[in-house]
Order: C-alpha cells, then sequence, then structure tokens
C-alpha cells in the first residue's frame, strides 16, 4: 500500500475542525477501500500549531490534566499555557482523542508529524510508521 502525505496549515484554524479532518485521513475513513481492522491511512504534516484557535473562552477555561499517580501530583494547564510551553501537544492530544485506543490507533500516531512554525523537514521518514 502506497501512503500520500498531506500538509495542513494550522494558522488561523479553529482545533476541532482540523483535528476531524486530520482524524478522518490517519484512519483512512475517506478511502473508498476502508476497512476498520486495516490501518490503510495517510500521513499527516501540520505546520503553524502555535497559531491555532479556539473558540469561546476555552483559551482561558480550558484544561489539561496531568496527574502523577502520587498524592498532590496532579498538574494542570490552560491552553494558553500549554501555548506557550509547546503548543504541538494541544493538537496531538485532541487528534489521539479521536482515533482508536488500541495498537491501531498507536499506529496512525505514529504518521502525525506537528510543528509549530512553517519549517518542517521536506524529506520525512515513513519506514517505521
Amino acid at each position: 500500500m502506497e501512503r500520500q502525505t498531506h500538509l495542513y496549515d494550522a494558522n488561523d484554524k479553529v482545533l476541532g475542525r482540523l483535528s476531524t479532518e486530520v482524524a478522518r485521513v490517519l484512519t483512512g475513513k475517506g478511502k473508498v477501500d476502508y476497512t476498520p481492522h486495516i490501518d490503510d491511512g495517510d500521513i499527516v504534516v501540520i505546520i503553524n500549531a502555535k497559531q491555532i484557535h479556539v473558540t469561546g473562552n476555552k483559551e482561558q477555561d480550558k484544561r489539561y490534566y496531568k496527574y502523577s499517580g502520587y498524592p498532590g501530583g496532579m498538574r494542570t494547564a490552560t491552553v494558553e499555557e500549554m501555548r506557550e510551553k509547546d503548543a504541538r501537544k494541544i493538537l496531538q492530544h485532541s487528534i489521539h482523542g479521536m482515533l482508536p485506543k488500541n495498537k491501531l490507533g498507536r499506529q496512525m500516531q505514529k504518521r502525525l508529524f506537528v510543528y509549530n512554525d512553517a519549517n518542517h523537514d521536506k524529506k520525512i521518514d515513513v519506514t517505521h510508521a
């Protein structure tokens, strides 16, 4: 099977709308020969992740949670804080939630490449993807 590479520019795009489109390409649901148990999705490259938009008050109200497992180990961050630290994680987290939660979904995630700015590797190593 030959995989195509899709390039998305996240500049001035809404987070959820871009994420659903990317998840559809990663799973291969847009193809004529789609089969749920076969990984026949394409490769996705997203640039300008820092310029992704969220609607409403989500910039300050939406929270991302990370728990270490220890008492007092809950860490939270808003979209604003995540954008300053690493904006790629906002898109990766959103798209991950739309993929299957099994081996197939983990294989699909390996074909997602997100970059904070317009500079990205022109040649992407897809031997493992």
